[in-house]
């Protein structure tokens, strides 16, 4: 009998580190959809053992521990699987009692090919055979919106994205009959907003709104500086217009710093709509009145949406942004202990740089023609988004680990306040999504990883 109970545990462990295996390698190959079709100098590294606890119900979440990625002049050997596999998984993140202990290295690039750097969309968000996806969900007369976000975190195609975005914020129904008469009647309604809030006198304002209105001008001219087309007198008075809309009608935060540069992703994206060729050669004179009203309330009732799901970011000290710094550094903690010491011996706090990062989402970190592909992640994380930027922000930090722990305090602080970021692709922006989404799988429903 206690030879056939040893069988059975045996049996039974063997089982448990199978399925372990199983969903663990369902993670990675998700991760490789990412990367599929695409040449890759670097390598994913993955070594995996399983330890048994000490003592019967312990638990000890998983560790991640950096190794020398091997670079390559070529493409790499690690080749993805062929099998088609879609970003967001349904599988359930890694975590049982007889925990893997991993070795994750950081995906890096390491001197991308100018062919790679040429290469100006996501070949997953353009293969024709996740164009027929997205056009198999959005004819449907009611839009599966578990199946957009599917396919929606891992790129767009460009002109699908004005269309994807609005059904992906709850902006326009996914009941496609419904779908012309409740944007026409939205967008109405934002017209009577701006001659209600912002076509009046000066004299009827208060002085608060007197206060704001001004700051919005001033900011408006700033926003996304190192691109033209954004110094045009006609954009800033869009984006002024529906600034200070947005803001009389949000009393409880207000205008803040920073709420400009999330109107420009909207702004470019429901302007492509009508505009053709890139952006440097856009101009809103081209457009009709009635046009860059729909343009604006569309870019208003986004945002709107947007801001609904993280209010207290910009409430008054902006407790939710302070609330997931706290977060990004307790995760960087537990990814990279040795980053993590350095910036802590060198009293580098993470607000000073972190701050601005989930304050503007990105948007002044990275060049902005890849900022729609980082949104349309974004949006397709839905309500879970602010928790998931903790991720994705801990993975943009720490693709330069080995360089940040060999700068002191100064140094510190200009590199991150000017990140080298301005001749990135869609390739290095992929592997800070990549590794986010490895991260988010392994740690998200084990909240002891956050534990101080």
């Amino acid at each position: 009998m206690k030879n056939s109970n040893d069988d059975d545990n045996k049996q039974q462990n063997e089982d448990s580190a199978a399925s372990v295996d199983s969903r663990f390698n369902q993670t990675l190959r998700n991760v490789q959809g990412l990367l599929k079709g695409r040449s890759i100098p670097g390598k994913i590294l993955l070594s995996q053992r399983v330890d048994l606890p000490d003592t019967p119900n312990s638990y000890s979440p998983p560790s991640y521990e950096r190794s020398s990625p091997l670079s390559d002049t070529g493409t790499s050997d690690h080749t993805p699987e062929t099998l088609e596999e879609e970003v967001r998984s349904t599988s359930k993140p890694i975590a049982s009692p007889n925990e893997n202990v991993l070795k994750l290295s950081t995906l890096r690039i390491e001197n991308p090919s100018e062919e790679v750097r040429k290469s100006s969309v996501s070949a997953r968000a353009t293969d024709s055979a996740r164009v027929m996806k997205f056009n198999k969900v959005l004819s449907e007369t009611m839009v599966i919106l578990d199946k957009l976000r599917e396919l929606a975190w891992s790129g767009v195609p460009d002109y699908m994205r004005p269309t994807v975005w609005r059904l992906l914020l709850g902006y326009a129904p996914p009941n496609s009959d419904r779908r012309d008469g409740v944007l026409r009647r939205k967008r109405l309604e934002y017209l009577d907003c701006v001659s209600q809030y912002y076509d009046i006198p000066e004299t009827v304002r208060s002085d608060d709104e007197i206060n704001m209105l001004r700051q919005i001008a001033v900011d408006c001219p700033r926003t996304v500086p190192d691109v033209p087309f954004f110094q045009q007198q006609q954009v800033q008075k869009s984006l002024e217009r529906i600034l200070y809309t947005w803001a009389i009608r949000h009393p409880a935060s207000g205008y803040v710093q920073g709420i400009n540069d999330l109107v420009t992703p909207f702004l470019v994206v429901f302007l492509s709509e009508h505009l053709q060729g890139g952006i440097d050669n856009w101009s809103m004179s081209d457009l009709s009145a009635e046009k860059i009203s729909n343009i604006e309330a569309d870019c208003y009732w986004c945002l709107s949406k947007l801001l609904d799901g993280m209010q207290d970011h910009y409430t008054f000290a902006q407790p939710g942004i302070q609330r997931l710094v706290f977060k990004l550094k307790e995760l960087v903690r537990r990814i990279d202990e040795p980053v993590s010491n350095h910036m802590e011996l060198q009293g580098l706090e993470f607000l000073q740089f972190a701050f601005r990062w989930f304050n503007c989402l990105l948007i002044r970190e990275i060049p902005f023609h890849l900022v729609t592909r980082l949104w349309d992640t974004y949006l397709a994380e839905g309500d879970a988004l602010p928790d998931f930027l903790v991720y994705i922000f801990a993975s943009f930090l720490l693709t330069w680990s080995d360089k940040l722990k060999k700068l002191d305090f100064q140094e510190l602080v200009m590199f991150l306040q000017h990140l080298p970021t301005h001749s990135w692709s869609h390739q290095e922006l992929e592997m800070v999504l990549s590794r986010a989404f490895m991260w988010h799988s392994m740690f998200n429903n084990s909240p002891s990883h956050l534990a101080t």
